[in-house]
């Protein structure tokens, strides 16, 4: 008896955890449009393949790999498979990448798709079933490895420090205390203690997109936790600070592969 085939796509979240959403899902066929969102997307197959658009190549996943699309890089994603594919998939924070590994280049894994033993078993348990809790300790501890794996797995090394990551980190919070106006990169590097250019260089570097696009992402982090809490489409891009449903509709299928009046249905609201 083969594996029963699904007849409809769906998607399960995890309860978020500090900078680490959870995700698993199943698609017949076509998955979703060509996107980048600013964080790690680090996960495996459970079953079928897994075809995806990565640097200009048609990459696949299949069971026993591990998948790491770096922040902002774009791909798409589909099934070339007849049963489909199912896949668990996590998506990391490069900050909290940062945190671990002390303000290093990000690593970068060749491909989209690696055969790295190391890093499959230090992604075992953030990748395990959504059904099984992960222990805040656990969690952390999981990271820890995982940010290990991938600097270790990207084989760069680092021989001279040319960026300032303090500053940039100070940055980053400054985004967060601001996300319901607008702010300038003047401002940032005021409150970073650091040239305004020197500091956006720095920031593409050490968090893996632009300060600009790092604010978007924040708020469509609102966006979907408000849409997941039952509100309409128009009430949570005017409490994100979008200008209006459109323009949140436009950032997150650009973001997500996917409009949000998808996304809402595969989560069964």
């Amino acid at each position: 008896m083969g594996k029963p085939i699904p007849t409809l796509d769906w998607l399960h979240r995890a309860p978020h955890a500090s900078g680490l959403d959870r995700i698993e899902a199943y698609f017949a066929g076509f998955a979703f449009d060509p996107h980048r969102h600013d964080t790690y997307a680090i996960g495996r197959t459970l079953f079928g393949v897994q075809s995806f658009h990565y640097r200009g190549c048609m990459t696949h996943s299949l069971p026993g790999t591990t998948m790491v699309i770096h922040p902002d890089e774009t791909h798409d994603g589909r099934a070339s498979s007849v049963e489909g594919f199912k896949y668990r998939m996590i998506y990391v924070e490069p900050a909290l990448i940062q945190q671990i590994l002390g303000g290093k280049p990000l690593p970068f894994i060749p491909g989209g798709v690696t055969n790295d033993p190391w890093l499959f078993r230090a992604s075992e348990v953030l990748l395990q079933s959504l059904d099984c809790p992960i222990d805040p300790l656990q969690e952390q501890d999981a990271m820890f490895d995982l940010a290990q794996a991938l600097s270790n797995a990207s084989g760069v090394i680092t021989s001279r420090k040319t960026f300032d990551y303090v500053a940039t980190e100070r940055a980053r919070e400054f985004i967060h205390s601001a996300l319901g106006r607008s702010i300038t990169l003047d401002e940032m590097a005021d409150h970073a203690g650091r040239d305004r250019w020197a500091l956006s260089r720095d920031f593409r570097l050490l968090f893996g997109t632009s300060p600009y696009r790092y604010l978007t992402m924040r708020r469509l982090d609102l966006v979907r936790s408000l849409l997941a809490q039952g509100q309409s489409l128009v009430d949570a891009a005017m409490t994100a600070g979008f200008t209006d449903q459109s323009h949140m509709t436009r950032q997150f299928r650009s973001t997500y592969g996917m409009p949000p009046s998808r996304w809402v249905k595969m989560l069964g609201r």
